[in-house]
C-alpha cells in the first residue's frame, strides 16, 4: 500500500511528519479517512510515500516562491527518518483541468517508468484541501491530514499555507518566532534559512505603497478613455499573448486593467501574479474596484498607484514579465528624452534573467526626415471657421468632427506641440492644379494617427508619436543590455489605413516633376527585449 501525499510543498511541519509516521508505524486500522470512516480492512502495511509536487514549473511567485528543486531538498531531509522510502515526482501546471488528478496520476507512472501505478486498490491520498475531490471522484480514500470537518472546514493544525503567510508577515527574525519553530519540521527551518528564502517571500508578498497621486494629462475625458482601453484591449492580448512568461507579471500603465484581465484568464499563467502599475488615480481606483468585483479570475492581482518614470516600481531581478501599451511614447511626450532613457534602464534591472520586456506602442517611419506630398480631402466635413477655440471638450470634440481632413489638419498644424514651444514644419504648393502640403514623413504621420483622436485632442496635442524609429528602439534596448528577439517587428496597422486614412490622405513623393504615390509606412512596433547573461 503506498500513500500519495499531493500538494505545492513550499514548507513541511512537524505534524505532517508526525501524522505520516503513526501512519506507517501503526498502520490505517485505526485511522479515520476524511469521512470519519475507519480503515479496518487495511491490513496491508505502507510500503512508500509519494510526493506529488504541484506547480513544479512555477516559482518566484507569491503562491510559489520556491523552486522545485530546493522543495526536493527538503523533502528528502524530512523524509529521512521516516520508516519507509519517499519517491518524489514533479508535476508542471498544465491549466486548469477537471482531471488534474488523474493527469497527475499519468505523470507519476510515466516518470516512474512504471514502478508506480497507483489506483484506489493500492494507494490512500494524504490532503487536506479541495483537491482531494478531484481523487475522491476517482474512487480514492482521503486521510484528510490536518483537517477535522470538510463541512465546517475546521483543522487540528495550521496548515503549510499558514506558516508561509506567517513568515512574510513576520518583520524581524523570523528564526526568534517560537510558534513558527515549534511547528516547522527542521528539513523546512534549514532550507528556508540557508537560502535566505524569508526575504524573498517578504518581498513577494509585500504590497506596494501607492505613490504619487496625479496623472500625465489633466484633459482627457476618462470615460471614453476607459471606453476605448476596453474596445481594443483583446487585440493587443492577442498580439502580445504568447510571449506572456509565467511567474510575475507586471503591466505599468495597466490602465483600467483589461489587458491583465485578459491574462488571468490564460490556463498556462494561472499560477502567475499579476501587478498593475497605474500612475492616474481615477484609472487607479477603476482597477481597485474591478478587482473589488471579482473581475480577475486570478485571486493574486495587485495594482498600485505608482509613477514608473521617475524610479523602480518592483524589486530588482523580480519580474518575469513586464508589459506595457501605449506608454512609452507618453513618457517621452510629457516627459524628457532622459525620462524615455531612465524608463529603459529601470524595466532592465526589474526584470530576472531570462525574463521579456513586451512593449507595444507606435513607432515612427523608417525614413522619417524624407519630404514627402500630403493630399487632404477637401470634401468630407468644413474647409474653413476651423480655428474656433472651446473650453468643452465636447463642445470642442463636435466642432473637429464637422470639419474636412483639410481644415483638421490646418487645425493640427496650429495645435500640434504649442504649448511645449515646438513648430510643426509644413508648405503649401501647387501641382497640377491640385494643392498638397509638404512636410517631412514625420510630421505627415504624426497628423495621419492622431486626426481622428477628437475626444481628447488637447490631450493628444502634447503627445509625439514619431520621435524614433523602429531602428532607434533597437539601438537604444540594446545599449543597455537587452536583446531584441527576432519575433519583435514594425508594421503598419491596416485597419488605421483601411478606416482612416483611405480616402482621407494620400502620400506621394515628387521626383523629377513627378508624384509618385507611396504606401503609409509603419505605424506600430511589438518590441521583445528580454535579459539575458552576457
Amino acid at each position: 500500500m503506498y500513500l500519495l501525499f499531493p500538494g505545492r510543498h513550499q514548507l513541511l511541519t512537524n505534524f505532517q511528519f508526525n501524522y505520516l509516521y503513526r501512519i506507517i508505524q501503526a498502520g490505517l486500522t485505526h485511522e479515520p479517512d476524511v469521512n470519519g470512516n475507519f480503515f479496518n480492512e487495511m491490513t496491508e502495511p505502507i510500503e512508500a510515500v509519494v510526493f506529488a509536487v504541484t506547480s513544479a514549473n512555477h516559482s518566484h511567485t507569491r503562491r510559489n516562491p520556491l523552486p522545485f528543486h530546493l522543495r526536493v531538498i527538503q523533502i528528502e531531509d524530512f523524509s529521512d527518518d521516516l520508516p519507509v522510502p519517499s519517491y518524489v515526482f514533479g508535476i508542471d501546471e498544465v491549466g486548469t483541468l477537471d482531471n488534474f488528478a488523474a493527469y497527475t496520476l499519468k505523470r507519476i507512472r510515466h516518470e516512474s517508468e512504471g514502478l508506480f501505478d497507483l489506483t484506489p486498490q493500492n494507494t490512500i491520498v494524504v490532503c487536506s484541501t479541495p483537491v482531494m475531490q478531484m481523487y475522491e471522484k476517482l474512487g480514492f480514500r482521503i486521510l484528510p491530514a490536518e483537517l477535522t470537518d470538510r463541512e465546517k472546514q475546521t483543522f487540528a493544525a495550521d496548515l503549510p499555507w499558514d506558516l508561509v503567510e506567517r513568515i512574510a508577515g513576520t518583520p524581524a527574525n523570523w528564526l526568534s518566532d517560537h510558534y513558527l519553530l515549534e511547528r516547522m519540521h527542521p528539513a523546512s527551518v534549514e532550507v528556508w534559512k540557508k537560502y535566505r528564502l524569508a526575504e524573498k517571500v517578504r518581498m513577494l508578498f509585500r504590497d506596494k505603497i501607492i505613490g504619487d497621486d496625479g496623472d500625465l494629462t489633466t484633459t482627457r475625458d476618462y470615460n471614453s478613455y476607459v471606453r476605448q482601453m476596453d474596445e481594443i484591449a483583446l487585440l493587443k492580448f492577442r498580439e502580445t499573448a504568447a510571449h506572456i512568461r509565467p511567474g510575475r507579471i507586471g503591466d505599468i500603465g495597466c490602465a483600467v486593467g483589461s489587458w491583465m484581465k485578459l491574462a488571468c484568464q490564460e490556463p498556462l499563467l494561472q499560477e502567475s501574479d499579476f501587478y498593475g502599475i497605474e500612475v492616474a488615480r481615477r484609472l487607479f481606483d477603476v482597477c481597485q474596484q474591478r478587482k473589488h468585483n471579482g473581475e480577475f479570475s486570478n485571486p493574486f492581482v495587485f495594482f498600485a498607484q505608482k509613477n514608473a518614470v521617475t524610479g523602480l516600481v518592483f524589486e530588482r531581478n523580480s519580474m518575469h514579465t513586464i508589459h506595457t501599451s501605449s506608454l512609452t511614447h507618453e513618457i517621452e511626450s510629457y516627459g524628457s528624452r532622459a525620462d524615455l532613457l531612465a524608463f529603459i534602464r529601470n524595466r532592465y534591472e526589474e526584470l530576472a534573467l531570462g525574463g521579456i520586456w513586451i512593449n507595444r506602442d507606435v513607432v515612427g517611419p523608417d525614413n522619417p526626415d524624407e519630404i514627402v506630398c500630403m493630399e487632404l480631402n477637401t470634401t468630407d466635413g468644413r474647409n474653413d471657421d476651423w480655428e474656433q477655440e472651446f473650453t468643452d471638450r465636447h463642445a470642442l470634440s463636435a466642432y473637429l468632427q464637422g470639419l474636412s481632413t483639410y481644415a483638421r489638419f490646418m487645425r493640427f498644424g496650429q495645435n500640434f506641440r504649442r504649448i511645449e514651444n515646438e513648430t510643426f514644419a509644413y508648405e503649401w504648393i501647387q501641382h497640377n492644379g491640385q494643392t498638397y502640403a509638404r512636410l517631412s514623413l514625420r510630421n505627415a504621420c504624426e497628423f495621419a494617427l492622431k486626426k481622428d483622436y477628437t475626444d481628447n485632442w488637447k490631450s493628444e496635442m502634447h503627445e509625439r508619436f514619431c520621435f524614433w524609429t523602429y531602428t532607434d528602439w533597437i539601438r537604444e534596448m540594446q545599449a543597455v543590455g537587452f536583446q531584441v528577439l527576432p519575433q519583435s517587428n514594425a508594421y503598419t496597422n491596416e485597419w488605421i489605413v483601411k478606416n482612416r486614412l483611405e480616402g482621407k490622405v494620400n502620400l506621394y513623393t515628387l521626383k523629377n516633376n513627378v508624384l509618385e504615390p507611396i504606401p503609409f509606412p509603419v505605424t506600430h512596433m511589438l518590441l521583445l527585449a528580454e535579459k539575458r547573461v552576457l
